[in-house]
């Protein structure tokens, strides 16, 4: 167990770039999908498919802190 007093807290905030495929619904980040196909169409047909739309972020109740001294997740409501 850590002696860390976790008094330098960061909030981790939620990412509101996720994109959803219309086809397959994976959901991914736009950093990660690029200008891309989806991958999981792609493996699962071999077809490049570029149809995606913006996730909605739904306010979560829980919010969550890292400890910058020591690394650790807080997990904070709910």
């Amino acid at each position: 167990m850590s002696n860390c007093q976790h008094k330098n807290l960061v909030l981790i905030k939620e990412r509101s770039d996720k994109l959803r495929c219309k086809t397959c619904h994976l959901t991914i980040t736009s950093e990660e999908l690029g200008e891309n196909y989806c991958p999981e169409c792609y493996e699962a047909s071999g077809k490049r498919r570029y149809d995606f739309e913006k996730v909605a972020l739904n306010p979560s109740a829980v919010s969550q802190y890292r400890c910058e001294d020591c690394g650790i997740t807080i997990v904070a409501g709910g």
